[in-house]
């Protein structure tokens, strides 16, 4: 799990660049900032990536520094929300899109696929996270984008074996199973045969 400097980090350059990225008509920029020795290379900017960020921050700040520093930024954050939040919502939205797509083309393969792809889950979960924080950020969906949703939820109820935890267990607190209830299972490495009757 990368550490809470990492997301600390990632948000802090986020947020100084996040004005000028609202403005700007790409989904994806640079991240000016390296990350912590040790920890993986940063994600390029995105809102969704900033996001989630933010919620894993929430969870893993631990130290006075850490918890002081996260409510500085989650400040900063909730200004930029609320003097932005037409352009929020309109590069949620924009993001949403590609991430759906990529979101359904993940469980289209594991359908076709599952021995090969079973093993993924926990990494492309991300996406359907993604979704959901991108989501609470736009005035509105597409219809047909809402409904492409509740199909893919539906198919991965319909397939997935709840269980623990899927991440870290330090991240936990900042996911509950209600709302993030597509983190508590896994998908099988093979599809369960139809019932002959």
């Amino acid at each position: 799990m990368p550490s809470a400097e990492y997301d600390l980090w990632y948000l802090r350059d986020g947020i100084d660049l996040l004005e000028n990225y609202l403005l700007s008509k790409d989904i994806y920029w640079p991240v000016g900032v390296a990350p912590p020795a040790g920890d993986p290379p940063y994600p390029q900017l995105t809102l969704g990536n900033l996001l989630l960020s933010h919620q894993r921050a929430r969870a893993t700040a631990q130290t006075p520094n850490q918890r002081a520093e996260f409510d500085r930024l989650n400040t900063e954050l909730e200004a930029i929300r609320a003097h932005w939040r037409v352009a929020m919502s309109k590069k949620a939205e924009a993001e949403f899109h590609a991430r759906l797509i990529l979101w359904r083309d993940f469980l289209e393969e594991y359908r076709k696929t599952p021995s090969a792809n079973y093993d993924r889950y926990a990494y492309e979960v991300n996406r359907r996270v993604l979704l959901d924080l991108l989501g609470r950020e736009t005035y509105e969906l597409p219809p047909a984008e809402t409904e492409l949703l509740d199909a893919l939820d539906k198919l991965l109820t319909s397939l997935l074996i709840m269980g623990g935890f899927i991440w870290e267990p330090e991240l936990i607190a900042a996911f509950s199973v209600d709302r993030f209830w597509y983190l508590y299972g896994y998908l099988p490495k093979a599809q369960a045969s139809p019932q002959r009757t």
